[in-house]
């Protein structure tokens, strides 16, 4: 791929803020949607400052030589649950989201010591081209569920009231959000080419913005699409600074409490619900990183090496959990932004973290992000998801398919990722990339040996 920006390329200042705003719109939602699904008051702007610190700091432990955002988990979703599990204060919780993210992050230290000292040649041979390719493409075909339940859902209406019409409307808007993204990418001159997916989430914001507006003045629920009730609680009291600029409600503030009800059968839990889900991102963690190389054309498991990719992630996970609880992951939708827009500079990503942390003490901002409707965003993620998906594909174009060892590995892990397999243990739940890959390198292994051409 002939990128327009290169790894160690820095744009101006202008276009700068531009793409950093782009990378933001890209992951901000997902990110901000992880401490509303764990509840507890957790502070989704809280969350997006951790995916900022998390972010810089696996710039920094990768040498500014990957660019990947880092945001909210969505694997550890059980294992925060756990952490409230059994009637435990808000103060034990807190402590017991930070408890668990510093296991994560030391499970992943551990494995980038045993990387560093073995190296990475052992895992090239267990993950060959045949797994790792199909497995890149399960990650974007498995939320793909996920793009088209977003695209037919606005913001406003209750899940279980929505008119027929509704989600009409809402169709229409996340559709003309994606041509409006694939045309500003295929068509587009100079900046549009760079920022599809800002021009095409505020064409879709506008035309959302048109049919609600329409639908609150004839009072139709139909074409209600915009929930414009995020904005009220910036209005209170009169309009002034502290209304517009807020601190958020970091995880660490009321985590202090929970020191003094703390005990060794708790911590015991929280281990037990963070340590088997680390080991599974591990493997979402590799496949990421195998992904961001074939793109930017550069082994980044061999430079600045797995090891120092681990250490970014685990440590920016637990950096990112001490402010807003949530471990923190490398995000297939950052990397689907630098494959659309063919810019992989690390520049552009600092700039998004920075932006992540300023931001996070904007009320009006983060009020804007939530108020756009799931349909658009599931518009412009059916584009991210498919390129995370064709990506993958891309990795099989050198592997010999006429070979039935071959096809065996590759069917067996699109089957069981597609199909969704899962494994739920407990708290822990083993996700159908995982379980997908896993199985993948079980059958490559059995018929790695085979010398049979069919």
């Amino acid at each position: 791929m002939k990128l327009i920006y290169g790894v160690n390329d820095k744009p101006k200042f202008g276009q700068l803020l531009i793409f950093a705003i782009q990378q933001l719109l890209a992951i901000m939602a997902a990110t901000l949607v992880v401490p509303v699904i764990v509840g507890h008051d957790m502070s989704p702007a809280a969350a997006l400052f951790g995916a900022g610190v998390g972010t810089l700091v696996y710039i920094l432990c990768t040498q500014r030589k990957s660019p990947v955002f880092l945001g909210s988990s969505f694997a550890f979703l059980g294992s925060m649950a756990a952490a409230f599990a059994g009637g435990v204060s808000m103060a034990l919780g807190y402590l017991g989201l930070i408890i668990g993210a510093a296991f994560a992050g030391l499970v992943y230290v551990i494995i980038a010591i045993a990387v560093k000292i073995v190296g990475v040649n052992w895992l090239n041979k267990l993950m060959p081209p045949v797994v790792i390719g199909p497995t890149v493409a399960i990650i974007g075909l498995s939320l793909a569920g996920n793009a088209i339940g977003d695209l037919q859902k606005g913001g406003v209406m209750d899940a279980e009231n929505v008119p027929v019409a509704n989600v009409f409307v809402c169709i229409l808007v996340g559709l003309v959000t994606l041509i409006v993204t694939i045309l500003c990418s295929t068509y587009g001159k100079k900046m549009a080419k760079l920022i599809p997916f800002v021009i095409g989430i505020l064409a879709g914001y506008c035309l959302a913005a048109i049919f609600t507006v329409i639908g609150n003045a004839a009072d139709i629920d139909a074409l209600k699409v915009i929930n414009f009730g995020v904005f009220s609680g910036l209005v209170k009291d009169g309009v002034g600074l502290g209304t517009f600029i807020q601190l958020p409600d970091f995880t660490f503030i009321t985590a202090l409490g929970g020191f003094s009800e703390i005990s060794g059968e708790y911590i015991a839990k929280i281990a037990v619900a963070y340590i088997p889900v680390a080991f599974v991102v591990f493997a979402e963690h590799v496949a990421d990183h195998k992904n961001i190389s074939s793109i930017i054309e550069k082994d980044l498991l061999e430079d600045p090496g797995l090891h120092r990719t681990l250490l970014g992630d685990g440590i920016g996970s637990f950096a990112g959990a001490i402010f807003g609880g949530c471990p923190n992951t490398t995000y297939g939708e950052s990397i689907g932004c630098v494959a659309i827009t063919k810019n992989a500079s690390v520049v552009t990503i600092i700039a998004a973290a920075v932006g992540a942390i300023l931001i996070s003490f904007l009320s009006p901002f983060v009020a804007f992000v939530n108020s756009i409707p799931s349909c658009v965003m599931g518009g412009v993620c059916m584009a991210l998801y498919g390129f995370i998906a064709v990506s993958g594909l891309k990795m099989l174009k050198n592997v010999d398919l006429e070979q039935n060892k071959n096809l065996f590995v590759a069917s067996v892990i699109l089957i069981a990722g597609i199909g969704g397999l899962t494994l739920t243990f407990g708290q822990i739940t083993i996700t159908s990339v995982a379980c997908a890959l896993i199985l993948g390198i079980i059958v490559n292994l059995l018929v790695s040996n085979s010398k049979e051409n069919q």
